[in-house]
Parts: C-alpha cells; structure tokens; sequence
C-alpha cells in the first residue's frame, strides 16, 4: 500500500454498512488512532477523501495512515466499549489520552492482594487490571489529609509485613494495642473479616458517610450492650471522628443528592478537567486532570475523559453534570447505565443550584490549571526546563532569575507595563514592578517597550529592584525584539533577551531570538517525529513560558483597570456642569465612594464644603435621571 493516503486505495466499498472499531495504523504498523462508528464506511470516507476536513492533529494523523483494520460489532454501545478497551491497551499517539501527572499523586488500595494495603502511587499502575483501585489524583495536601483521616477512623494495617506470610511470627505493633489496627498478623481475625474492612475504606473514599455512620454507631451500641465498655469507646470516638468530618464539608445542593461535576479551563499550551465529587449533598472532593492543549473541541475533550476516567472508577454516581451538551450523550449514558449497574443520567443546567456547580467546577479547574502551570510540573522536570533555556541561551549555568515585561493600554492617556520575576522558574510577587508610560502621547507598542526597558535598565544595580537578571523576555515578535536590541547593547549586552510570540489565538507560541530565528515549541499539523524525551522538553518550556507570558499579561492588567476605574470615576462626575478635579476630590472626600455620591439626597450634597448649592444641584439631578 501506499504511505500517502491521497493515494491510499481504503476499498471502502467492501466494508459492511456496520458498527464498529477502525484501526489506523502508520507506514511500521503501529496503531496511531482508533475510533469508532456507526456505520464504518461513511465514518472512514471522511478520512479518504481527497480533502479530509479536521484539526490539525487529525489531518496530521491522516497524513501517516498506510493501513487500517477494523472490528465489526453488534452495535454502537458495544463499538463504544471495545474502542474504549482498545485505547486503554494500545494507548495510541493521536488519541487524546488521559496522562497521569506526577505532581499530584493517589490513594491505591490493593484489593488485589490477599489482605489489602492502603498506600500513596504517583500513578495508576498495572495492577488496575488485577482489581486495585486508585482514587485520586490529590492536589497539594489533600492526599496526606485523606491518609490521616483513614488512619485515624480506620483500624488498618500500615506496617510492611508480608501476609499471609508474616502471620503469627512476631507480636503485634503498638498500632494494635492503641486500637489503631486490628492485628491481622495475629491471626485471629480472618482474612475476610480484614477485606471487609478495608471495603469500608473504599466506601469512605467513595463518599457513602452515611452508611458507614450508620455501621459504626450499631457496633458502638452493641458493644455497649455487651458491656464491653472500652470497645465500645473506641467505635464513639470513631464515630465521632467521621461526624466531625462531614460537619466539616459544605452543602451545596437543597437535595442529599450523589453528583459529579465537570469543568473545563484551557490556557493554550495545557487544559483542565476538573471533577467535583458531591455526596449527599455534600461536598466532599476533587480531582484534577491535566493535558497538553491541542485543540481538541470540548466535546471530544470530555467525551474521552468520560470514557476513561469512569472505566476505571470504583463508583459512579446517578448524575453528572457537563459544561456542554455532548454529541454522544445518550450513548454514553447507556454505557455508564450498565457500568454502574443502575441509571446514570447527563445534564447540562441553564439555571439554579446546578448551573451555579458547573461554575463552580470551571473556577476551581481555572485556579488549579494556574496553580500547576506556575509550579512548572515536578521540580526535576523544572530543572530540565531552565537547563534548556540555558542552552537555547548559550550560559554557562540555568538562569535563576527571569524578568518579562508587557504593556497593556487603554487608550492614549492610559499606558501601562509590568515587569514580573521568576526565581528557579517560579513566580517571585515580591519583586514584581509596575509602570506608567510618560515619555510620549498615543499609543506605539515599540516606544512603550523602549521605555520600561529603558526605566529598568538604568536602574540595573539598583537593589530596590533585586538582582540583575539571567535572562529577559519581552511581549512580543520580532520588531520588539528588534527594537529593544539596541538598548541591551548599550546598557547590559551580557544579558540574553527575546520575545515571547503568541499564536493567532493570543496563546503563547514560542521563541524569537535576536538572531530572527523562531523556537516553535506549539505541536504543528504537519507529520512530527518527536521522542517522549523531546516531546517533554517541549512541553516544559511551553508551560514555563506560557506561565511567565500569561502572568506578565495578568500583572499589566491590573494596574491597566485600576487606571480604568479611575479614569471611569472622573469622568463621570467631572461631566456634570460646575464640577471639575477640585470639586470631584471633595465630593470623593467627603462620601468616599462615588456610588454613595449616586444615593445622596440634595441636602446631603449641599453639605459638601466648597460646594455652590447650584452644583450640589446638578450633581442631584445627574443621578436622579440615572436612577
């Protein structure tokens, strides 16, 4: 066959009009995409044709299709599963795939094993397959918080003996004796019994509070009834442990429902899902999922991480919530049917209680994406980072600090910059600086650059502003670049510079160097050989610069609205006859807002020094038509 699908013969025509699984494999014969569809044929034209419409990652994956193969199936939901299965086992390249991240890691609980273990992974690993179970991922410290709330209400083992092996052959940790573990190496408790109470652990980790209150407070009474006293305190205190803990979680729906919620935030080099577990109405969790952005629609966003992420979940609850309707939802909604065992409805609310969780979901996925963004990923993956920038910038060692600049306007009067600091590729807040251009009227991006270059340049061993900086990076193409050239020659031409280029989407695209050479560090259309190695590096720089690009943005805006704002109550009262920037100063003065301006009645106006009643007046009247 030949490599170039223009010239591929698919012979369409001897494929059945059925469901199904297509396989698209390259010129080795690896598989590079799988799909699924209704009728193969029509779904499989789109890709043959001679000229196949789709992003730029699915025209980059029809250009290496050298062969296909394909799986009928019965119908579409069983199309959907074994796709599902499919991608999971051969993981292809052009699939949008759910990467585990190692910066936030899980709970796994070994219910593969004989006598299970409750222990922290960095990823989902193999024994999935085997019946593990992993909840996560966790952000910051919510892992650790999770653990001790297991250990603390949980009488679970933690040592590292080795059951059944270990039984009996030494006495019991302290754990034991402080009705923290049940002692399974003891062997006086059956291996049943321990799974059982492990299951419980699960349970917990699901969110069911209410059943597990129910079972303890029923071992607390009847230990009491037994007059097994101390027993009986140990399961109170538990009981109470776990009730202190729901107290402690918010209610967000009038209902005790069971709800997951999905929100999406992309900031153009990488995006989040964020999930938000409710239970009983409560809040009681959240995971987050990070990927690298490649223009997937959020549609197929969702769908895939529906697929893979609930495949694997130990529960899935009755209702979830999505920031858009799907194109497969009613299909979906059959498959989680018969993967919980009971009915799983989608929804996407316009309104009400609901709508306010998907608004909710999306803030918490938008912090969260930032939060990851600006710590760089692993600090080892951070290191690799600057250590590519040191050689992308011909120094001796990785640049420990970095300062970008950016320029934000409003208009003529209103021009602003900020200068942000990155330390060992982190955000130093302290040391950020912002600028108001003065030199010039208009607006001119080069001489406003000019500018706060020239301001920061000349003060470059002044120790208000900090240290000298490694390296430093302007918003901005190459006529930036070009334009500031001279000015780093002049005053500090040992320290490397260059623009940070943004696509036509305004997301951050790359490098260009003083040499007019551009480092592409977005993924392009046309077919890639990349390494995992390279393709890593790549992302690394593209998170760090977006981080740096989009805070220096971020920190300009700032003072661009705090000048709006007060550019909007200036004009607003000094439009009103008589009152000019003395007379605003002593309205500002004496009401300290500009709305209590708006609600003061005429005898309060006339009580302004310096105010003529027939100012005071028209200052009435103006608002009094507002109103």
């Amino acid at each position: 066959m030949s490599e170039n699908h223009n010239s591929f013969d698919a012979r369409l025509d001897l494929i059945p009009h059925e469901p199904g699984v297509y396989l698209m494999k390259d010129a080795s014969g690896s598989v590079i995409y799988i799909g699924k569809a209704k009728k193969l044929p029509q779904r499989l034209r789109s890709y043959f044709s001679p000229n196949p419409v789709g992003d730029p990652k699915i025209l980059a994956m029809i250009s290496q299709i050298s062969d296909f193969s394909y799986i009928i199936c019965q119908n579409e939901l069983e199309a959907l599963i074994l796709e599902n299965n499919l991608i999971k086992k051969n993981r292809p390249k052009y699939n949008t795939l759910l990467r585990d991240d190692r910066e936030y890691p899980y709970i796994r609980v070994t219910l593969n094993e004989m006598y299970p273990r409750i222990l922290k992974a960095y990823r989902a690993g193999p024994d999935r397959e085997e019946g593990a179970r992993y909840y996560g991922p966790y952000l910051a410290g919510d892992l650790e918080r999770a653990l001790k709330a297991i250990y603390r209400i949980f009488p679970v083992m933690t040592c590292n003996r080795v059951l059944p092996r270990d039984i009996d052959k030494a006495r019991p940790c302290l754990k034991y004796y402080i009705n923290r573990c049940i002692g399974p190496c003891k062997g006086d408790i059956s291996q049943e019994e321990y799974r059982d109470s492990v299951m419980e652990i699960c349970r917990f980790l699901d969110g069911q509070y209410d059943d597990l209150l129910g079972k303890i407070k029923k071992r607390m009474e009847l230990a009491a009834q037994e007059m097994a006293y101390e027993k009986a305190a140990v399961w109170r205190d538990r009981y109470q442990d776990l009730k202190k803990l729901t107290t402690n979680q918010v209610t967000v729906t009038k209902q005790p429902e069971n709800i997951d919620v999905l929100g999406l935030y992309r900031n153009g080099s990488e995006l989040c899902i964020q999930k938000l577990e409710v239970r009983n109405g409560r809040m009681i969790g959240s995971t987050s999922s990070f990927l690298p952005d490649q223009d997937e629609s959020i549609d197929e966003l969702l769908t895939a991480f529906l697929k893979q992420h609930y495949a694997e979940s130990s529960y899935i609850p009755n209702l979830i919530l999505l920031p858009e309707e799907l194109t497969e939802q009613d299909l979906l909604s059959q498959y989680f049917s018969q993967l919980a065992k009971t009915k799983v409805e989608f929804r996407h609310p316009q309104r009400g209680e609901k709508k306010q969780l998907l608004i909710m979901a999306e803030t918490n996925a938008e912090q969260n994406l930032k939060r990851h963004t600006l710590i760089g990923g692993s600090a080892t993956g951070l290191a690799h980072t600057l250590k590519r920038l040191a050689e992308i910038f011909n120094l001796k060692e990785a640049p420990r600090r970095i300062e970008a600049y950016d320029i934000a306007n409003i208009g003529a009067e209103d021009r602003t910059g900020s200068m942000v600091v990155f330390t060992e590729g982190k955000p130093l807040r302290s040391a950020y600086r912002h600028f108001k251009i003065k030199s010039f009227e208009g607006i001119d991006d080069y001489r406003a650059m000019t500018e706060l270059l020239s301001r920061r340049l000349e003060r470059l061993d002044d120790e208000k502003f900090g240290q000298r900086p490694d390296l430093i990076l302007i918003d901005g193409g190459l006529g930036h670049v070009n334009t500031i050239k001279p000015l780093m020659d002049r005053y500090a031409a040992e320290i490397p510079f260059a623009g940070l280029v943004k696509d036509d989407r305004h997301r951050t695209r790359g490098l260009v160097l003083t040499t007019g050479k551009e480092i592409e560090l977005k993924e392009v259309s046309e077919p890639i050989t990349e390494t995992p190695d390279q393709r890593s590096e790549r992302l690394g720089l593209l998170r760090l610069l977006t981080a740096i690009q989009n805070e220096a943005h971020r920190f300009a805006q700032r003072l661009h609205k705090k000048s709006r704002l007060k550019s909007t109550i200036r004009y607003s009262l000094e439009e009103i006859p008589g009152v000019g920037p003395a007379r605003r100063r002593a309205l500002l003065k004496h009401f300290r807002t500009i709305k209590n301006v708006s609600e003061a009645s005429l005898e309060e106006l006339q009580t302004v020094a310096g105010l003529p009643e027939t100012t005071a007046q028209a200052v009435y009247d103006h608002f009094d038509q507002e109103r």
